[in-house]
């Protein structure tokens, strides 16, 4: 949360106007940050400009952490985002800022029961996108 904080401080002509959008600019800006660190992530386990060693084991193949699956996420995001954007924005505010079903359908001015459904609605479509 504190290099979100950072970047809506930095933005200078940010204004925010209320609660709602608030959070969901929150939720872009946290998707934005964590895409970025797992980029950065990944630069590093592919080198990073260390000098390259050779590994003997068979546990390399498990050491691929969540930064690819955020990057998936990430990209099947956008492609979401030309069919619906309030299903990105419950997965933004959902899984990138850990905000309650009940707390999104404040937010997006929505019934507790249409974010379970536009969740459930956004999880098949990216599982089926991230394969």
């Amino acid at each position: 949360m504190h290099e979100s904080y950072l970047r809506f401080a930095n933005a200078g002509q940010l204004s925010i106007d209320d609660r709602t959008h608030f959070y969901r600019y929150a939720g872009h800006v946290m998707r934005s940050v964590i895409v970025d660190l797992a980029r950065a992530s990944l630069r590093e386990r592919r080198g990073g400009g260390a000098r390259p060693v050779t590994l003997i084991t068979e546990q390399v193949e498990n050491l691929v952490g969540g930064e690819e699956e955020i990057l998936k996420i990430h990209e099947a995001l956008d492609e979401l985002a030309a069919f619906d954007p309030r299903l990105v924005e419950v997965v933004e505010m959902r899984y990138f800022v850990g905000l309650t079903e009940r707390e999104i359908a404040e937010i997006l001015g929505v019934t507790d029961r249409t974010v379970r459904r536009d969740w459930e609605k956004a999880r098949l479509l990216l599982a089926r996108a991230i394969g």
